[in-house]
Parts: structure tokens; sequence; C-alpha cells
């Protein structure tokens, strides 16, 4: 989803921080109004053109987000639906770092952004089931205390 903020802060600092936090644009008030319907045009836009396939292959790993299943070199992976939606937020991101606190909210709603737990658990069962280890990442490295990274191709 494309973030745009609109703020009476005019201030470096402020819009650094935002976008920094993942805006992909900043206006500050007063603004012309043709200005920013072209910039949200704009985002809208290049976010049609960002699309995900429903189906992601990376090395032996092949997802399909139609019949939400997974296989490893053909053979199909039995994943719980957060599971999927895990492995499938992360592989449709692959090569970015996604913020654990953007994928609690995702996948197991607003109230647990802070529940760390649930997700390095889910992450496990996950690494497991692809047959990806801390001696020899394969798919998922992580970035402690921020995040998690799909390697866009197996090893990076």
């Amino acid at each position: 989803m494309p973030v745009l903020i609109l703020s009476v802060r005019a201030d470096e600092a402020d819009k650094v921080v935002a976008l920094d936090a993942g805006a992909q644009d900043y206006v500050v008030k007063p603004f012309a109004g043709k200005e920013f319907l072209t910039r949200v045009r704009g985002l809208l836009r290049d976010r049609s053109t960002d699309a995900v396939p429903s189906v992601l292959t990376i090395g032996a790993l092949r997802i399909d987000a139609a019949d939400q299943s997974a296989s490893m070199e053909g053979a199909t992976q039995r994943l719980t639906r957060r599971e999927f939606d895990l492995l499938w937020m992360l592989a449709s991101h692959h090569g970015r770092l996604v913020r654990q606190d953007m994928t609690l909210r995702a996948i197991w709603g607003p109230t647990h952004a802070d529940d760390a737990q649930y997700l390095r658990v889910s992450i496990r069962q996950l690494r497991q089931k692809l047959g990806d280890d801390a001696a020899n990442l394969l798919f998922i490295a992580a970035k402690p205390g921020l995040g998690y990274r799909f390697l866009e191709a197996p090893g990076d």
C-alpha cells in the first residue's frame, strides 16, 4: 500500500524519518491541489507496475498464492495458513528487509505488533519445513531486532 505523508512539518529531519519508515512521498502544507493529485496518481501508477505475480519461483521453491501452496523440488510442503502467509509476505518482498512489526501486524493483526515471539516461532517452523538452517541459509535471513529478508537466490 503506498503511503503519502501530508504534514505541516517542513523540517528535513521529519521528512527523512517518515521516508525511512516506509512512506513513498511527503507533502508539506500548504500545497497545490493539482500537484497533490499528480503525486497520488504517480503513487498509484507506480504500484500497478510493481504487481507481484501469483506464482513465485525462487531456486527450488515454488509458491502459488492462488491455491495457497508451496513446493520444494516438486514436493508439496504442508504449511499452516499463517506459515503460508508469512512465506508469501517474505518471498513477495525477496531481497528486501521486511520489518518485524509490519509482519506481525499483517499476519497476526494490529494487537500483536509487539509479539515478536510469535514471529520467531513461525520463522523457525518455516525454516524447518524448507530445509533452511542457521549454518547454511537458503531462504530466510534475520536482521536481529529489525526483521527478516527473503534471500534473492538461495545462499545470498
